[in-house]
């Protein structure tokens, strides 16, 4: 029976399945199938290179160590600057920090080289979304970080500085579901960027613009508080405060009952938001996409 050549694939006439990511046909293998597959992918690519993840360890305890210094100085001239007591602001930085360890990825910056090296073509013909198969990846490593980076940086942290429990066990699940939310934002956001490649010749000064606006504006720098008033209104209405922001408000109980609804409510609008808008601009995009092979 002869194969029948499409868009999506290579289909077997008359026999139902689709051609798995390896590029055997896998019967019966549904759409969360092979996206879970592309998290696998993820998974074992970030493996490869786990030896940095060690040092990975060693760099956020150095800047966990750094904003140490610098907020014991501040509140040794004042002991409630910020609306926290010490210890609390050390717990803002600690966990910022190691959830930072956990949303972080590289796919706009991973994306621009596929692009420039014509990769991208064999990821479009996948029977899948461009966006959902990296989107997925970002959950693969995401979760590859949660084992060799986060946790492992978490426990060094938690023993070397004043590091408060959250103020609940609630606060703690939703400190968790906040996180997840924003593993999706940094994902949606950096596919956004990534998709920019299309149309630019470089991506380098995009990519340190955004770095630089998200470190700023998720608070993790300095607390959001702490901005003037009418730059502190302006960022409540974009999406970065609620990559790392909101998660540490939640972990120190500053957020409660339905003020977690509410921005809980936020955060999954501006998933929605960023996802969509990331599918219809790689859509229109991608139909200027031109990758020239031999």
């Amino acid at each position: 029976m002869e194969p029948v050549k499409g868009r999506a694939g290579v289909f077997a006439a008359g026999r139902p399945g689709l051609v798995g990511v390896a590029g055997r046909r896998s019967p019966g293998m549904g759409t969360a199938a092979v996206y879970a597959e592309f998290a696998r992918m993820g998974f074992m690519n970030m493996l490869a290179f786990r030896l940095r993840y060690y040092t990975g360890i060693i760099t956020y305890f150095i800047n966990v160590s750094v904003y140490y210094f610098i907020w014991r100085a501040i509140y040794t001239y004042d002991p409630n600057f910020a609306g926290m007591s010490f210890p609390q602001i050390i717990t803002y930085v600690a966990v910022g920090w190691v959830i930072r360890s956990l949303y972080f990825n590289n796919i706009d910056s991973q994306m621009a080289t596929d692009i420039l090296e014509g990769k991208i073509s064999m990821i479009m013909l996948k029977p899948v979304s461009v966006q959902g198969s990296y989107v997925s990846r970002v959950l693969g490593e995401s979760a590859f970080r949660l084992v060799m980076l986060t946790a492992p940086t978490a426990l060094v942290i938690a023993f070397l500085f004043p590091v408060v429990p959250p103020a609940s066990a609630l606060h703690f699940g939703a400190f968790v579901a906040a996180v997840g939310f924003s593993v999706l934002i940094v994902a949606g956001l950096n596919f956004i960027v990534g998709t920019c490649a299309i149309s630019l010749k470089s991506i380098l000064g995009l990519l340190r613009a955004k770095f630089w606006m998200q470190e700023l504006l998720s608070g993790l720098l300095v607390p959001v508080t702490l901005f003037p008033s009418p730059f502190r209104e302006i960022s409540g209405l974009l999406p970065f405060q609620h990559i790392g922001f909101t998660p540490m408000m939640i972990y120190l109980g500053k957020l409660n009952g339905a003020e977690i609804m509410r921005v809980f409510a936020l955060e999954a609008f501006w998933v929605i938001f960023l996802l969509a808008f990331g599918a219809w601009f790689w859509g229109r995009l991608s139909r200027r996409l031109t990758i020239h092979g031999g």
